[in-house]
Formats: structure tokens, sequence, C-alpha cells
């Protein structure tokens, strides 16, 4: 297993960096994941549109281009020398005074995290994962919009504790109005009676990238499938449920709140939309 660190251009095996970088002080930050196939980045372009956009949410400028990222990304994997990459696109605010006002922070920094890729286990997407509705509310839109990818995660970490206080291996949040919204790090779908359902953007969720393309496969291929919006309880009647994610991909929920779901093994819907996502991937790269 290899890891690089490129830092503004330089590419380290280990990287320190100040405690005075307001990413480190106050979660000012932004970022990407993302996932090889043939360790060539997928969806890169999508995931570089999301950064700038994350960026421009929060009043950061971005230093560099499109091309930069591009080139010190390709000499990072190459320099890594893996077999596929997990990589973390990170732009910090930069350094400055231990106060919360961004003024002082005159250059923000840039750093890409290249590693080998821990997959998710077979076995996961054979049986299932088990999932919780916790009482963690995901932040809502008019407070920290969780459309905007940044650095400050917290919110999701007391959601994924409280899950695994519950036995479940990820945590579902409704917002604080009582709707579905998302897991801690991935997208939300469920299957009712035939019929694809997914928590809209107004809900306050992330725009997956993952998710936009499982829209996108499912219409293309005579699915049936409606963003909108539904309470918690909703999700008690479903027949699949499954998640969404650049790492996770498509992935089965088995069991929620210690109950089966469905027949307690991945449906077929989900296991449809899996392999046509996995079929997507091959062509892309």
């Amino acid at each position: 297993m290899t890891t690089k660190i490129n830092f503004n251009g330089e590419i380290f095996d280990e990287l320190s960096i100040s405690v005075m970088d307001h990413g480190f002080l106050f979660g000012d930050s932004v970022y990407e994941v993302v996932s090889t196939l043939n360790n060539q980045p997928c969806f890169l372009d999508k995931h570089l549109d999301r950064l700038n956009n994350s960026a421009q949410a929060i009043s950061l400028k971005i230093p560099r281009d499109r091309g930069w990222f591009r080139e010190q990304l390709k000499s990072t994997l190459v320099s890594a020398g893996n077999e596929e990459s997990y990589i973390r696109i990170i732009v910090t605010r930069g350094i400055g005074e231990i106060n919360i006002d961004p003024s002082s922070c005159a250059n923000p920094n840039i750093i890409l995290i290249v590693m080998d890729v821990t997959k998710y286990s077979e076995s996961f997407y054979e049986k299932g994962i088990q999932v919780a509705l916790v009482s963690i509310k995901r932040n809502p839109l008019d407070s920290l919009n969780p459309n905007i990818k940044t650095g400050n995660y917290l919110n999701n970490v007391l959601a994924k504790m409280e899950a695994e206080k519950l036995g479940a291996q990820d945590a579902i949040m409704v917002n604080p109005w009582g709707y579905l919204t998302e897991g801690t790090t991935s997208n939300l779908f469920f299957v009712c009676e035939g019929h694809i359902l997914t928590p809209s953007m107004e809900c306050g969720i992330l725009s997956g990238i993952t998710r936009e393309i499982i829209i996108q496969l499912a219409k293309e291929n005579g699915f049936h499938i409606e963003e909108g919006k539904w309470p918690g309880a909703e999700l008690l009647k479903a027949d699949e449920i499954f998640l969404t994610g650049t790492i996770k991909k498509v992935m089965p929920v088995s069991h929620l709140d210690g109950r089966p779901v469905g027949t307690g093994k991945p449906g077929p819907i989900t296991l449809n939309l899996l392999r046509l996502y996995d079929d997507l991937l091959t062509k892309k790269v």
C-alpha cells in the first residue's frame, strides 16, 4: 500500500501542515473523493465542477486551473504506483490568524492524497449492509448547506457514531422537519412496489455524482424513478434500499433498524442498477 501526498505541486510520502491553517482550525475547506478504474480517475470533470461550486459557495478562490489538477493528479498517481487508487482533493483556506475571519488567509493550500484503495468486502454487495435511522438531524439548507462539500463533517461523524452504537454499519438521517435525506457519506434510494424513490435536493442533501448517474441509468433503462420528500417512517415500508457513493458505488441494504428490508437480501432492482453502473464504468475508461 503506497500513499503519496501532493502539496501545492510537490509530492511527499508524509506531510505536515501548519496548525494555523483554517482548514484544520475551523474545517474551512472543500474537498472531493475520486475513485479510479485502471488507475485512471473516474468522472474527474464532474468532481472538479463540484469542487469549484463548493469553493464558490464559501467564497474560497482556488488558485489553480483544471489543467493543473489533471497534471498533478497524473504525476501523483504515477508516483504512488498503485493498481487502483483512492484520491482525495482538498483545498483549504490557508494559514491565518486564530479567529474565524478568513480575511487573514492569503494563500489557499491544495492537497492531493493518493493512496491504495480499500475496497468494500464483496460480502456487502452479496448480502447487503445494516443501516439505522438515527436521531442526529442533517444540517438544514439555511444553516450549512449539505450540497457544499466542506471539511466540516461533524454532523455526519455523530450520526455514524450513533449508528454503530445501534449495531448498524451506516446511518440514515432525516432533516429537522423529519424528511429523509441521506447517509453519512452516501445518497439514499429505496424501492416501493417497483418504484425507485430518492430524496430531492430541497430535503438538504449532497448532489452525489454517483446519485446523478444512477438516476440517469434508471431513466434510460425504463425504471420509474421519483425525487421527492418522504418522512422517515416511509423507509420502513421499502422493499429494497440501497446507498450510492464514489467508493461504495451501489451498496445494497439488507436490514433497517435491525429488521429485514424486503427478503433481507439485495433486491433485483438494486442488483440491476449495480450491474448497469459497473458496465458504465468499464465503458468510460
